[in-house]
């Protein structure tokens, strides 16, 4: 009966991340620089109001939005990081993790027939939702723009049927952002248009070079921008599944729809955790920030010693090394480097075709294994070259 299932269920494909990932696992021995997981623990003062919460019974169904509490502590940290102002009571939703709020926001906005633009390469699960509200992906090449979605590249895909347009920046997979000016210049192409954007900032609170800039904060495009963050990354919190989304009121009135008859709540546990983790720990990103600097740049400076072409990340926790000079496609060159060094990276076709050419590597991954890691990937291209 398998005819029966939904077509467009049926097409899609598990994400090219987890299909390497699975692989790796026949290489128990190999050392590993592919998931985006903080290597950190979730702070101790989190993890104790977390136990609290249970020992007090606090276990219940919350208000479909969130906790008003954790409401109000979300729109105070996007006011005092990055100069957002929501209204707690109407324009935050606590959701299930950035990737269910990603999953809401796009069914709430997308009909079949509608196109949304995105960078190329990019995160991999944008995609496959957008193909099931029936809308088409429609990419925009920043292979060689230094992985930034240009506005005069953003101008030429506009069309009639664009609804909306995803910014995921800070970026995975290339760790790449944008500053003010680049934001700026996109939103001067979207001010006057009748086009959402999805703001995926989950990755906001690690950038190392310069301040993070969401375009909700330029004049004028608030009212269209659907701001995606959570707790994940910045507070390496990715088990407790607390995700937000900031919006204008008359999207959140729709989006709570979708949300309440999909998950009802977030985890009551977690959301009291996540109230700590933004109020006493609001700050708690700094530590982790700084070591990943550090990391960032050892990787760094050794793949460009190896030779490797390399653009610096600003943020996130990835580089996205070019290995087009080697020959071999990005899914070949990560097999043979598994196999025969018994390294795990991650294809960069993963991330969409304009990926191919690429891999990631993840720096979230403590100094010894990212030592050993960069030994057996010059031992590798050694012998390539």
């Amino acid at each position: 009966m398998e005819h029966l299932i939904n077509a467009k269920v049926r097409n899609i494909q598990i994400s090219g991340i987890r299909q390497f990932f699975n692989k790796v696992a026949e290489y128990p021995d190999a050392v590993q620089l592919t998931i985006g997981q903080p290597d950190f623990p979730t702070p101790e003062h989190i993890k104790r109001v977390g136990r609290q919460a249970i020992e007090t019974n606090q276990t219940t169904y919350t208000p479909n939005a969130g906790l008003p509490q954790l409401r109000e502590a979300a729109a105070q940290f996007v006011e005092q990081k990055y100069g957002l102002r929501y209204d707690p009571a109407t324009e935050v939703v606590t959701t299930i993790g950035a990737s269910q709020a990603i999953d809401m926001t796009l069914r709430t906005i997308l009909e079949p027939g509608t196109e949304v633009i995105l960078p190329g390469p990019v995160y991999p699960a944008y995609e496959p939702i957008i193909r099931l509200c029936g809308a088409e992906p429609v990419y925009v090449d920043t292979s060689d723009t230094n992985f930034k979605i240009r506005a005069d590249r953003l101008q030429e895909k506009l069309s009639e049927r664009t609804r909306c347009v995803i910014l995921p920046y800070p970026s995975n997979p290339t760790g790449c952002v944008l500053d003010f000016s680049e934001v700026k210049a996109i939103a001067e192409v979207l001010q006057e248009r009748d086009v959402f954007v999805l703001s995926d900032e989950i990755y906001s609170e690690l950038t190392y070079d310069q301040p993070h800039v969401s375009i909700a904060s330029i004049p004028g495009m608030r009212e269209k921008t659907i701001v995606i963050n959570g707790l994940s990354k910045s507070h390496a919190m990715t088990g407790w599944r607390i995700g937000f989304a900031f919006a204008p009121a008359y999207v959140v009135e729709h989006m709570l729809k979708v949300h309440q008859y999909n998950v009802s709540c977030a985890s009551s546990i977690s959301q009291y955790a996540a109230v700590e983790a933004l109020t006493n720990g609001k700050d708690d990103a700094h530590v982790m920030r700084e070591e990943y600097r550090q990391r960032r740049d050892y990787v760094y400076d050794r793949l460009t010693a190896m030779g490797i072409d390399v653009v610096k990340p600003a943020g996130a926790f990835y580089l996205f090394p070019s290995i087009k000079k080697y020959g071999l496609s990005s899914l070949e060159f990560a097999l043979k480097l598994l196999e025969q060094e018994k390294l795990a990276v991650v294809p960069g076709d993963a991330f969409s075709s304009y990926g191919e050419g690429f891999i990631r590597l993840s720096y979230a991954y403590g100094m010894d294994t990212l030592e050993e890691g960069c030994k057996r990937l010059e031992q590798f291209v050694s012998g390539l070259s």
